[in-house]
């Protein structure tokens, strides 16, 4: 399928079949989606939790808005951010980035000063919204990976976040909650994937400077 084609074909799943589970096979392919996603510096402050157990997915609808697709998506997925984004965290990035590319230690310390520098200065605040926007894009990401690979997806920010935290002990991980993606093979029932994609002409879109 070409991309075009792919995301015409995407769209916000309504129902799942809850009978079609995917394979191990696809599941890799969206967990390596994930961690290739571009994020700020390349810093990744995220991790993403699948969920494929049917009694955690049905607590976890009762704190979606009662949306049907959490509990049954084939399995569902929870992007979180990371907790604390400190110089342990950021020289941990340089370590890794010393030992795969072998950059020697003199070229990289500038950068690793400036960011720990930079870090410092923000609010938490700050960094949390930062954090959050790359949570975003990591959804991009996947999204796009879905429509090639024939997964069909809801993202979803209509859940109570404290209360997926609290359910699933992220605080004792680090991490804080902030998007949810059902993702597995939409039900024949779906009447939203019979209809015509919704979007503003090109021309009102795109602005070409030449």
């Amino acid at each position: 399928m070409s991309n075009i084609k792919a995301l015409n074909w995407r769209y916000a799943t309504k129902k799942f079949d809850d009978t079609k589970i995917l394979s191990q096979e696809k599941v890799k392919v969206l967990k390596q989606a994930f961690n290739l996603t571009a994020t700020s510096y390349g810093l990744q402050p995220l991790k993403m939790l699948i969920i494929s157990n049917k009694e955690i997915q049905k607590k976890l609808r009762e704190f979606s808005m009662n949306q049907q697709q959490v509990d049954s998506a084939s399995h569902v997925m929870v992007i979180c951010i990371e907790d604390k984004v400190d110089e342990d965290f950021i020289t941990n990035y340089f370590k890794r980035v010393k030992h795969v590319r072998e950059t020697p230690e003199e070229i990289l310390k500038p950068f690793h000063d400036f960011l720990i520098n930079d870090f410092k200065t923000k609010e938490v605040a700050e960094i949390e919204a930062w954090a959050i926007n790359q949570a975003y894009l990591a959804l991009g990401t996947l999204l796009t990976v879905c429509a090639a690979e024939e997964i069909d997806a809801c993202p979803m920010e209509g859940f109570e976040p404290e209360k997926y935290d609290e359910f699933l002990d992220l605080h004792a991980k680090n991490l804080r909650s902030v998007l949810v993606l059902p993702v597995g093979y939409r039900s024949e029932e779906d009447m939203f994937s019979k209809f015509k994609k919704v979007r503003r002409p090109l021309d009102e879109v795109i602005i070409e400077i030449d």
